[in-house]
């Protein structure tokens, strides 16, 4: 799952960003308000993380922005504003849950997880196809039973891929999906976590070709 973290504080971004990735979040990184509403209208997250004082744009007003747009993925906002007022203004701006500074890590992990659970309910979060089973929640992978022990890429690569069934995924596609916008490799890149991915499939009793190769295109999975 991609998550933006919107901070200005560049240590805190960056311990942030590592807890997130961490738990294998892809995580992309804002220092302002402004630059944060671009990557909003370029790429799909599935929750923001916002501090509420931020350059150009604050906190407050991207929440207002983001949903009187129709952005309707969950908001964690942060801030040093402990007063029932800032919580209240928070909240109102369309927040779904409101955070003080300094708060505890493994808090704001279980916030995270619980909001993004928020939108799965009524959908089962395993996902099949044959043989093949994968849990994003649990990060649990097998085929036939046997279990896949898979990096994190690999993981990601195989859930992006169950989540389009036959639909035909250019690499770079699968890059802007999974790699954050600092880290965006080359597509060969790609092609050496599809092989690895292929390799572990194989040995746990997959087709050869369960992930395939449309010459000039891209992966799908075949039916």
């Amino acid at each position: 799952m991609r998550i933006l973290l919107v901070e200005d504080d560049r240590p805190l971004a960056t311990s942030l960003a590592e807890a997130l990735a961490a738990q294998h979040y892809t995580v992309d990184v804002a220092e302002d308000g402004e630059v944060a509403w671009t990557q909003l209208e370029t790429l799909p997250y599935d929750l923001a993380l916002l501090d509420v004082t931020l350059p150009r744009l604050n906190g407050l007003s991207l929440c207002q922005r983001m949903r009187s747009r129709g952005y309707q993925s969950p908001v964690l906002m942060l801030t040093a504003r402990d007063t029932s007022l800032d919580k209240v203004a928070g909240l109102d701006s369309g927040a779904d849950v409101y955070m003080v500074k300094p708060f505890d890590l493994a808090e704001l992990l279980a916030q995270i997880r619980a909001l993004l659970r928020r939108g799965e309910r009524g959908n089962s979060p395993l996902l099949r196809w044959g043989d093949l089973r994968l849990n994003p929640s649990t990060y649990e992978a097998s085929y036939r039973d046997s279990p896949l022990r898979l990096t994190p890429k690999e993981f990601a690569i195989l859930e992006l891929l169950m989540q389009n069934g036959r639909r035909v995924l250019n690499r770079a596609f699968i890059l802007e999906s999974i790699w954050t916008l600092e880290e965006i490799p080359g597509e060969e890149t790609v092609k050496a976590h599809v092989k690895a991915l292929r390799q572990k499939l194989q040995k746990a009793g997959a087709g050869r070709n369960l992930i395939e190769t449309v010459h000039g295109l891209g992966y799908r999975l075949r039916g």
